[in-house]
Formats: structure tokens, sequence, C-alpha cells
């Protein structure tokens, strides 16, 4: 028999990504399976996003699908994304699925739909695959240390005594939360800034009615967390990644990045880089700069310039006039500054041996997967989270910083990071024979295994397909006994 799963990602291109990696995998691995991946459009798409786009919308087959769906045509602001615009797509994204169940209705041999997969954004998505009398999956592209912790600061908002945070004064607090599924205390002063508010949780409270939860993290990177995940009322989590979309950007590839890269020593480089909505001050790029000219570190820096009320970063159009003077006399023969980075193959290449980083999810397990140490400095969203968990949770990165105040996305005021601050960060971080260098190659080996037959991720994705399948079957059986 065979039978189909419908995703449907959150609008943003990190979120897009992985889902597709995980349905490609899923499609590779179960003959039966088909997948159609229902893609939420919004306004304010990169060229890059744009590119993708189209080669999925090409590479569309009888197996795996791509349907787009159109939203506004205007960018919208911090406070419309996701959940309103993602409510906004409810009605499109039932007429797509009552198509497809249409469609395949009219032909023997069909596909029967079994399960709708969503990002976390999008569980009111639930609804949708209630009307159409199937189990919902999540699959969540972040870690599950930040999965444990909204679980847990749900619990803890039914009690205002435990948890009565203020989000205009909790970045001050001293206090600590002690979370069940972390080894030790977790900052209130580092909690994201969306756990400092109720507007999560309408959301949280949905994530119990799924069937089962994917979660983008390998076993043996969190195991207390996965821990804490299988002893409550949560449904099923299955660590599936690292899940990457590991192509080389070949089209996008800036010639003069690798022919320089290809020069430098082998892990001599630190690469600077804050993924596709990180952006500085004119202010915080001096500092940025000092670090660098006084660290002595060959450098690769990726600089773009934080544009206040939108989610994307502009370019700075005349560094020299910005930066310290004489800086790219002094460091013209160690170190390059450019925009965009193709940061997937910069992490690939030899020469770089640490990483600056926001501490997106993805970014952190690229890192990993390519065995290169991070340094962290978390700008937006979890981010905060997963500084915590890298650094002082699993020994992984090195800090610039203790604690960080601020929001990116959110239009909070940022700290100033100081130049001594970041030159002690970097010269830890390219620290050789570091502890935790040690400790990020002994982990990439372990990701490279997950995913291998019979490694902790494989098993996880095979128990997934096999729950799909029994809990299809009995919710058939339901239907007919009523």
């Amino acid at each position: 028999m065979k039978f189909e799963l419908v995703f449907i990602p959150a609008p943003g291109i990190s979120h897009l990504r992985s889902s597709v990696e995980i349905a490609k995998l899923l499609v590779d691995r179960e003959t039966r399976l088909s997948i159609t991946v229902i893609i939420l459009l919004r306004g304010g798409s990169g060229a890059g996003d744009s590119a993708y786009l189209a080669a999925l919308s090409a590479s569309s087959n009888d197996r795996l699908r791509y349907e787009l769906i159109s939203g506004e045509s205007h960018q919208p602001t911090a406070s419309q994304m996701p959940q309103v615009h993602i409510e906004n797509q409810k009605p499109k994204v039932r007429l797509a699925v009552a198509k497809l169940v249409h469609d395949y209705s009219m032909v023997r041999d069909s596909p029967r739909i079994v399960g709708l997969v969503m990002d976390m954004f999008c569980v009111s998505m639930i609804d949708v695959a209630n009307e159409f009398c199937v189990p919902s999956y999540l699959f969540y592209t972040s870690n599950a240390g930040i999965l444990a912790l909204k679980l847990h600061v749900h619990t803890l908002y039914g009690d205002e005594d435990k948890y009565g945070l203020n989000e205009t004064v909790f970045e001050d607090s001293e206090g600590e939360l002690s979370v069940p599924s972390l080894t030790r205390p977790y900052p209130v002063k580092s909690l994201p800034h969306f756990l400092a508010s109720k507007d999560l949780l309408p959301i949280i409270e949905r994530l119990r009615e799924v069937k089962g939860i994917l979660v983008n993290t390998v076993n043996e990177l969190e195991p207390y967390a996965l821990k804490f995940l299988s002893s409550g009322d949560t449904p099923r989590v299955y660590p599936v990644g690292p899940m990457l979309h590991l192509e080389n950007q070949v089209d996008q590839k800036p010639s003069e990045i690798f022919e320089w890269l290809d020069e430098q020593p082998e892990k001599s480089v630190v690469f600077l880089c804050f993924g596709s909505m990180g952006g500085f001050s004119e202010e915080q790029a001096r500092e940025i700069a000092v670090a660098l000219d006084r660290s002595g570190h060959r450098f690769l820096w990726a600089v773009r310039r934080a544009s206040p009320g939108t989610k994307s970063p502009g370019e700075f159009t005349n560094l020299e006039e910005i930066l310290p003077k004489g800086f790219f006399d002094r460091t013209k023969e160690r170190g390059k500054v450019i925009g965009w980075a193709p940061q997937v193959a910069v992490l690939a290449n030899p020469a770089i041996g640490g990483f600056v980083t926001h501490c997106g999810w993805n970014s952190t397990l690229e890192s990993l997967w390519y065995g290169v140490p991070t340094a962290a400095w978390p700008l937006y969203a979890e981010q905060k989270f997963n500084a915590f968990l890298m650094v002082e949770e699993l020994g992984l990165a090195v800090e610039i910083k203790k604690h960080w105040r601020g929001d990116l996305l959110a239009g909070t005021a940022m700290d100033t990071v100081t130049a001594e601050e970041i030159e002690r960060g970097i010269r830890c971080l390219m620290e050789q024979q570091s502890d935790v260098r040690k400790r990020v190659k002994e982990m990439s080996d372990k990701c490279h295994v997950a995913l291998m037959d019979g490694g902790s991720s494989r098993v996880a994705l095979k128990k997934f397909i096999e729950d799909v399948m029994k809990n299809s079957a009995d919710r058939e059986l339901e239907h007919v006994g009523s």
C-alpha cells in the first residue's frame, strides 16, 4: 500500500531547507512513501531564496512534490510573523490538502494521506489535519534542549510565584531556573525574549496534541534533554538529525573567497558570519575590526549592516570610512572582509579553524558536521539558549561574553560587545590543542555515524515510519468503529 505525508514548514528559508532534507531522506528510506511539501511563501525573499524555490519546483516528481502557496506581497513585521501569517494561510492549505485527497480518490492505487507533518510555528494546522481525520506530527527544526525548556516554562506559567517574569526586567534578573532537562541551572537573564511573555503559550499547549515530534538533533549530542522528553507526557520524540542542506551552492560561490582560502594554512582562519538576518551597527562593526586587528589571526569576516524595523540586514556603503583608520592596510595580508558568504562551503574548507556565529541551530549543526569549533554570539530568537547549551551544558563552544542583552528581531537594544571581549573569545577559539576543539572533533564523528545505517538517527527515522503506519491503521479502525 502506498501512503503519503504532507509537510508544512514555517516560512523562512532555514526552516524550509531542513524540512526538505528530511522529506528527501524519508522517501529515500521508504519506497511506499510519497511526500507533498506545502511551502507558505511570504514577501521579502532574497534572490538566493528565490533560486532555491525555483530549483525545488523544477525537481518535483511523483514521490516528492512541492506546492507553493503565495502569501502577503508585503514584508511582514516581526509581530506578524510567523503566527498571523500562518493563520491566514489555513484556508489555502485546507484547499491544497482537499485537492490532494480528491485527486487521489480518482486514481486507482493512489497513495493514502496518513498524516500532516508541521513546523512548531504551524501547529494551528492541526485543525486541518483533524478535518481530514489524519494524525498530526511535528518537525522541530531546533534542538531538544529548547523544546524541553519551552515545555518546562509552560508548566511554570501555571504558578505566577514560580515564574512571574516581566518582559522588560528579566534581563536584569540574577535568578536561575532549575530546568529538569539541563544538568546545571539556567540563568533567567539568558532566556530568549519570546519565553519572557505568555504569547507562546497557546502554541506550546498544542504540542501535546501531535502523535510524535521529529527533532533536528542527534541522540549522542543531547542525551540528557532527550531522556527528559521521553519520561513525561510529551509525544514521542524522534532525534533524526542532523538534517542539513550541504550542497556547495556552486552557482553562488564567489571564486575570490575560495582562491584566498585555498592559499591559507589548514585551520588558520577564523570565520565570522551571522546568518541571513544578522547585522551590526557601525559602532559594533568597529569593535569587531579592532579585535581582529589585535588578535593577529587570519580572518574571513562577513559583515552586514543592521536594518532597524526589518528582518533583512543591508550592506555598509563605505567600510573604509566606518572601520578604524588603516585597518585594511594592516590586515590585507591575513584578512578578507566580505558581505554575503556561502556559509556551508566556507565551513567545509580546510583553512577554517574557528567560527564566530550567531548560534542559529542550522549553523551550529553545520559547524559540528565539519568539526569546526564555534564562539557564541547570539542575536535573536532561541540563540541565547543555544549559546548556553553549546558553551555551558555541552562544552562544545567558547564564549565571547557571559550574558547578552537585547534581541535583534524583537527590536530591543543590543549591548555593544567590546573589542577586548571579542579578541579574548577569538584567541580562545583558535587554540589548536584546546579541549573544546577535541570535543567538537569527537562529536563531529558521532554526528556522521548517526546518519549511517544502524546509527541512532537512522534507527529513530525507521521507528517514526513504523509509528506513522501504526497510527494510521489505528485511526482507520477508530473511524470504522464509530
